[in-house]
């Protein structure tokens, strides 16, 4: 069954709502189905919302096997995309916004190329964040999650009880921090012998 691109599929027959299986980015899944699509199954984002389009005939247990399909479609769309500098800070604004009221101002969001040990870093007292360009490629959510790492320092230098109740209010926060950690795991694992890296 070949997704389809377009959102536009008639009046939505049944539109259902629920909570994301582990391993999408977004905190609420919402199903509509229509008769007036016949074959074909496509998803979007709509903020923290992704709404995924089905035809009405589709079983249960269809519905639940295309949502995971298209979860990691489009999971996979976004890694591949790059944020530039200027996105990156607007992205940053709208966090800091969203989560922290707007009472984190950086006055500079980059990417750097010499932190091949940390995912970013901030300096509270030029206002400055900086992050790992090994982070670009990786999914929105965990990108979003040093971001808001970042952005935290400026109201909250260290990492006592007062700097993680910040983060509290990111609901990937521990599902980013995992993602990381499989990430630096995966990097120490020793590499198998007769594989050929180009």
């Amino acid at each position: 069954m070949p997704a389809d691109p377009l959102h536009s599929a008639g009046k939505p027959q049944r539109s259902t709502t629920s909570l994301p299986p582990s391993g999408s980015g977004a905190s609420a899944i919402e199903v509509r189905r229509s008769s007036r699509r016949r074959r074909t199954v496509s998803a979007y984002r709509e903020g923290d919302r992704t709404v995924v389009l089905i035809p009405a005939r589709m079983s249960e247990a269809e519905e639940q096997r295309w949502v995971s399909v298209m979860l990691d479609k489009l999971a996979a769309q976004e890694s591949k995309r790059v944020l530039g500098d200027t996105e990156l800070s607007e992205r940053a604004q709208r966090l800091s916004a969203q989560y922290f009221d707007g009472r984190a101002l950086p006055a500079s969001v980059r990417w750097v190329t010499n932190q091949n040990t940390r995912w970013g870093s901030c300096t509270p007292s030029e206002g400055s964040i900086r992050l790992s360009h090994r982070l670009q490629g990786m999914p929105e959510y965990v990108v979003d999650y040093v971001l808001l790492h970042e952005l935290a320092h400026l109201l909250v230098p260290g990492h006592g009880p007062r700097f993680w109740r910040l983060l509290e209010a990111y609901p990937r926060t521990e599902r980013a921090k995992g993602y990381l950690e499989g990430v630096v795991a995966a990097d120490r694992l020793p590499h198998l012998p007769g594989v050929r890296e180009d």
